[in-house]
């Protein structure tokens, strides 16, 4: 029997996007308070609403100076977050100098606290839920084709937009790309439709021709586009209302721009604005890392890894393996090597991960995984041979 043919679709937004600079700006909070307290508790939510910024959430610092220090910077760092994504004045899509910042920080439930902090000085999960990670050999980050190349495109919207390159750009963009499968391989790459904010009363054909030239040619090879092979550019015809003007932008709204582009489920659980003892992100990235690693070991070309916990409990209630029928050996035996090679309770997830720093921001554009501009140890294959001497 032939393998059957399908297409499967992700999507990418920009930094300028609303949601992405409401990701930002959670996180550009997080860093703040883990640069002065790396034991802080974090939860931070961010509303971008045309002319308005509402940060809000609840936090605890041993040090209450801290708290007050990084409650009195809020404003000027949202606002350098929507500088440093490109925005200008309103005719761009906000104003960071004129736009209304609203702070509403609310100190941590003790309840809530002690649930987390255990006698004994390790960290109980700071909530119940399931998290998921994925790795397969499509890309040379291991990752799925389609939402790899889908962050890429946006990102090159953004590196010819801030170079000058193309100085039209606005910081707003979307894109979407469509690869073509015969069962688990790719045969070519189907659609893709890039969605960019301009500048005002440009031709259509014209932005079509440059975005075509300049953003969609030097991502996707022509050998690797399929015969019916289609692009979109601006379908919806001219873009020029962008950014919080055009749309309303709220933290984590993004989650599966976040991960794999729905090539594997997701637990619900969104990561930004989140410290580390959040497993919604620190066990979503230990997940990445076990994935990556039997991936790399080349143990299995597909690899999904759930992970799940129970608030206030420090092992996890269950630990899950599915290489989806690409392993060389039993999805048991893996599960078993797993458990053995890699620290799975929040404090070991936070010390062997290094996540008790201020590296979040750069994780909020551009997806949390697959990342080779910057460096992120869940991204690390350093368990290759571990792993190996796990499963003897």
């Amino acid at each position: 029997m032939s393998a059957r043919r399908h297409l499967f679709t992700s999507e990418s937004v920009s930094e300028g996007h609303p949601d992405k600079l409401a990701d930002q700006i959670s996180d550009a909070i997080l860093d703040a308070f883990l640069a002065r307290e790396t034991t802080a508790k974090v939860a931070c939510e961010t509303l971008v609403a045309d002319n308005l910024i509402v940060i809000a959430g609840e936090f605890r610092t041993a040090d209450p100076g801290v708290f007050d220090d990084v409650r009195g910077r809020a404003e000027e760092i949202a606002r350098q977050v929507l500088k440093d994504a490109g925005y200008r004045d309103a005719d761009t899509g906000i104003d960071p100098d004129r736009c209304e910042v609203q702070v509403r920080f609310n100190h941590q439930s003790i309840q809530i606290n002690k649930g987390i902090v255990l006698a004994n000085g390790q960290l109980g999960a700071g909530d119940q839920g399931l998290m998921f990670g994925y790795a397969c050999d499509e890309t040379p980050d291991l990752m799925p084709y389609p939402i790899w190349l889908a962050h890429r495109l946006v990102q090159r919207q953004a590196e010819l937009r801030k170079s000058g390159a193309l100085p039209w750009l606005r910081p707003d963009a979307k894109s979407q790309v469509t690869v073509l499968y015969e069962g688990q391989r790719m045969a070519g790459i189907a659609s893709v439709v890039i969605s960019t904010q301009i500048e005002r009363d440009l031709d259509p054909a014209w932005v079509a021709q440059q975005v075509t030239h300049e953003i969609i040619d030097p991502v996707l090879a022509a050998r690797a586009r399929a015969p019916a092979f289609r692009i979109w550019v601006n379908p919806a015809g001219p873009f020029e209302i962008g950014g919080p003007h055009g749309d309303t932008g709220l933290t984590g709204r993004k989650i599966i721009v976040d991960t794999y582009g729905g090539a594997c489920p997701h637990g619900g659980g969104a990561f930004s604005g989140k410290d580390p003892s959040k497993v919604d992100r620190s066990a979503a990235y230990m997940a990445r890392y076990i994935a990556k690693n039997i991936v790399a070991a080349k143990l299995a070309r597909r690899c999904l890894v759930q992970i799940a916990y129970a608030i206030g409990v420090s092992d996890p209630v269950s630990v899950m393996i599915d290489t989806q029928g690409t392993a060389r050996i039993t999805d048991t035996a893996l599960e078993t090597a797993v458990k053995k090679v890699f620290h799975l309770t929040p404090s070991g997830i936070i010390a062997a991960l290094d996540l008790a720093r201020p590296i979040y921001r750069q994780t909020a554009s551009y997806g949390h995984f697959g990342r080779s501009d910057i460096d992120l140890n869940w991204e690390r294959t350093d368990q290759v041979e571990a792993l190996k001497r796990a499963l003897g």
